[in-house]
């Protein structure tokens, strides 16, 4: 009984060549979608797709991140923005970890909107430590603020727009993924 049980825990665990494959072809599908909406300031389906692919791979997706952030980095540089990128996106992923036994399009898009509201705030975090660094925990906090409160237009639109794609793609997505599933493709 205990071989059977450690044998049904390492399948559990396990990657397959198949995994491999659709985990790349989540990360293009994330890029792809990138490099179409790079025209409409902080209106992306990057949320979405990081939110919907947790949902459909469950722990997995752990490696889908890394390798989003990894080719974002190659393809526009590594900077400051990109610092924010190691964080912020595996918080999304985490969040979405915690309530993936939820299947509410009005959870997910709350979620997502408030992961747009809060991307300003979280991505303001490097500027407290480059702050502190020059002048101490008040010149960190300064610069934190001041940078969080000069992109509200921007996380306000960010929100939204997350808001409203969520709204609109999670319930035809979902029923892709449950057809894909009894199709015993996932």
């Amino acid at each position: 009984m205990e071989l059977s049980m450690r044998k049904y825990k390492k399948k559990k665990f396990q990657l397959t060549a198949y995994d491999i494959a659709l985990m790349g072809m989540m990360v293009a599908v994330i890029e792809a979608c990138k490099f179409v909406m790079a025209s409409l300031p902080n209106i992306e389906l990057t949320s979405f797709w990081l939110i919907i692919f947790t949902l459909m791979i469950g722990w997995k997706i752990v490696f889908v991140v890394p390798v989003f952030i990894l080719i974002e980095g190659l393809i526009y540089g590594f900077g400051m923005w990109w610092v924010m990128y190691l964080y912020a996106w595996p918080m999304l992923v985490l969040l979405t970890w915690i309530f993936r036994k939820q299947d509410s399009v009005w959870v997910f898009s709350i979620l997502s909107a408030a992961f747009g509201l809060c991307f300003g705030l979280l991505c303001a975090i490097p500027y407290f430590f480059i702050g502190f660094v020059d002048g101490g925990i008040l010149s960190g906090l300064i610069m934190a603020f001041n940078w969080w409160i000069a992109g509200i237009p921007f996380d306000i639109t960010h929100g939204i727009a997350n808001f409203i794609l969520m709204f609109l793609l999670y319930c035809p997505m979902r029923k892709l993924i449950e057809k894909i599933r009894k199709a015993k493709l996932l």
